[in-house]
């Protein structure tokens, strides 16, 4: 047996981009950081930053568009996956570790920045969601074509 499970709770570092796959499948990819503050040998404080790609496929992705920007806080639960392609200058292999979400959850109010990720002082980023709009989705994947919406 084997588990492959990611979550994470940090604040978007750019602004959902959206494609769509030939299928007409929605797909968006934007980033996560997250941060561990600790304390150095030398004893002063000391923080940390990861920087996570995440990529959402689906009705999930649009919603993500729509209400996520850069700097609100935001949950993930996916799984980890590792892409190799060639590189378009023919200089050789490029990697990439994503996180493709199943579950996300838009945290920190309406058009709330929510600290450390600046969209606080852009004043916001002006996201209005609409009255009873829930912040939990459905799993989304290649295969949501089962979801009614």
């Amino acid at each position: 047996m084997s588990v492959n499970k990611v979550i994470l709770l940090g604040n978007l570092g750019r602004d959902p981009e959206v494609r769509y796959l030939p299928s007409g499948q929605p797909v968006a990819n934007f980033s996560v950081a997250t941060s561990e503050k600790f304390k150095g040998r030398d004893g002063t404080n000391k923080e940390s930053t990861e920087w996570h790609n995440i990529v959402v496929y689906g009705k999930q992705a649009e919603l993500c568009s729509q209400y996520l920007k850069k700097g609100r806080q935001v949950y993930i639960e996916g799984r980890l996956t590792t892409r190799q392609w060639e590189s378009k200058d023919g200089t050789g292999k490029r990697t990439r570790t994503e996180v493709v979400a199943q579950r996300v959850q838009f945290l920190g109010g309406r058009g709330d920045g929510a600290g450390g990720g600046g969209a606080g002082a852009r004043g916001g980023g002006g996201m209005d969601e609409p009255d009873g709009f829930s912040t939990e989705m459905p799993p989304a994947g290649p295969d949501d074509d089962d979801i009614p919406f």
